[in-house]
């Protein structure tokens, strides 16, 4: 049994990373800001309160843990806000930037202590962070913010190979869930979560620092 912590637990992805965790047996560390009624009865470890975008919530999470063993960290929390060029909101990008790259890289770095040699480290990116694949424009605050984690996956994956410690920077690909207004042509986010298990599995030091699909495929930069 392994130790998980994901971070965005109460809902869509992250909560189907904690349910179908738990299925299978491993341990869960649900962190969230407010725990929703499903995942309350999931019945695994919640820490509620947990805005990463605060030094002081993260500190006090560290705290709670009290050395906790972490061999799984999934990085899932993220908001999505549309700016256009038209209507460009500065501080939404800013936003943007404090939760979607800054937390993660923030958090990864509080809890390098709870990481052993052989844990993961798991950066839950887009493809609309990838420069290379950026064919419609637009969604400055998101692309760019996933872009900026993506190159926080890479760096956090040069860093923390001394250390024995993987990094999966990875995409979902396109998922019906709240945060994309339940998009029809979305695939489930079970079926996601089951896809990006695998690659989580897979991942070893030979393969650390790359940018997946869900579907195993390898993203451009």
């Amino acid at each position: 049994m392994a130790t998980y912590l994901i971070t965005g637990a109460n809902r869509g992805i992250g909560y189907d990373y904690c349910r179908q965790l738990q299925e299978r047996g491993e341990a869960v560390v649900a962190v969230c800001r407010t725990p929703s009624q499903p995942l309350k009865q999931l019945g695994v470890r919640i820490e509620a309160g947990v805005d990463i975008t605060s030094d002081e919530a993260i500190n006090s999470l560290v705290d709670r843990l009290d050395g906790l063993a972490v061999d799984v960290l999934i990085n899932n929390a993220g908001i999505l806000e549309t700016t256009n060029l038209d209507e460009l909101d500065i501080e939404s990008v800013r936003r943007q930037f404090e939760v979607n790259a800054i937390g993660p890289l923030r958090l990864t770095r509080a809890l390098l202590p709870n990481l052993h040699p052989g844990a993961k480290v798991v950066l839950m990116t887009s493809r609309m962070g990838s420069i290379e694949d950026n064919s419609s424009g637009g969604s400055y605050g998101y692309r760019m913010s996933k872009v900026a984690l993506c190159m926080a996956g890479k760096s956090l994956a040069l860093d923390l190979q001394p250390r024995g410690i993987a990094v999966a920077v990875l995409h979902p690909g396109l998922v019906s869930t709240r945060m994309t207004g339940f998009h029809s042509r979305g695939i489930s986010a079970s079926a996601a979560v089951r896809d990006l298990l695998k690659r989580i599995d897979a991942l070893t030091m030979a393969t650390t620092g790359t940018f997946w699909h869900a579907n195993g495929q390898v993203l451009p930069w």
